[in-house]
């Protein structure tokens, strides 16, 4: 079952003074969104390393979602300017400490729609999988969305449908939780793929890095 916001809390005071001048962070929204921020990085690249960048397009129902995200790790005051240009443009943005890296068992990075949150939260309950919720952060912008069956139909047609979808509000979440046990870890990297959302095991980032 997930632990209480409590722990997080909790914890807060702890990492606002842990010793270190490099963090990881993860950046999630529109495609415009993430390129302001890969340009400050870019520019920054002295002080800041990108780890990777996704393009994800999520198929639901007759939608295709559409969002980037982009990992880095660095400088924690750079990577501080680089959340306000993206929370000023509407996305999501988690800064990772590294006592939650040092302290917390198998971290787990989760980015999708809301609803598919939802229902992997759900499903995760019903499994009795123990998780803790660590940090999370949601996009205030708007991400792309199109009907993706509609190459189908006429052109006429799809002028019409394509601009509603294209402006629907679609919330983006981001999610940092630790599992205490790795069989439990691995479970739960199966329901998110099952239910379409991008996830990452931070032991792979520590590996690259």
């Amino acid at each position: 079952m997930i632990e209480s916001k409590i722990k997080v809390l909790r914890q807060a005071a702890q990492v606002s003074t842990t010793s270190s001048d490099k963090i990881w962070c993860v950046a999630a929204g529109n495609e415009d969104t993430i390129n302001n921020v890969a340009y400050e990085a870019i520019a920054s690249k002295d002080k800041i390393k990108i780890l990777f960048r996704e393009h994800v397009s999520v198929k639901e129902a007759f939608v295709r979602k559409k969002f980037d995200l982009m990992m880095l790790y660095g400088d924690e005051t750079k990577i501080r300017d680089l959340s306000i240009i993206c929370k000023e443009n509407g996305g999501a943005f988690l800064k990772i400490a590294p006592y939650y890296v040092k302290n917390e068992p198998n971290l787990l990075l989760l980015v999708a729609p809301e609803n598919l949150i939802k229902r992997f939260i759900g499903e995760v309950e019903k499994k009795k999988t123990n998780l803790t919720l660590i940090l999370e952060d949601k996009t205030t912008g708007f991400i792309e969305a199109d009907v993706y069956l509609t190459a189908r139909l006429p052109k006429f047609i799809r002028d019409i449908i394509d601009p509603l979808f294209k402006v629907t509000d679609v919330v983006l979440t981001t999610l940092l939780i630790s599992v205490p046990m790795r069989e439990d870890a691995e479970k739960i990297k199966e329901i998110s793929t099952h239910n379409n959302i991008f996830i990452v095991d931070f032991k792979d980032i520590l590996k690259e890095d």
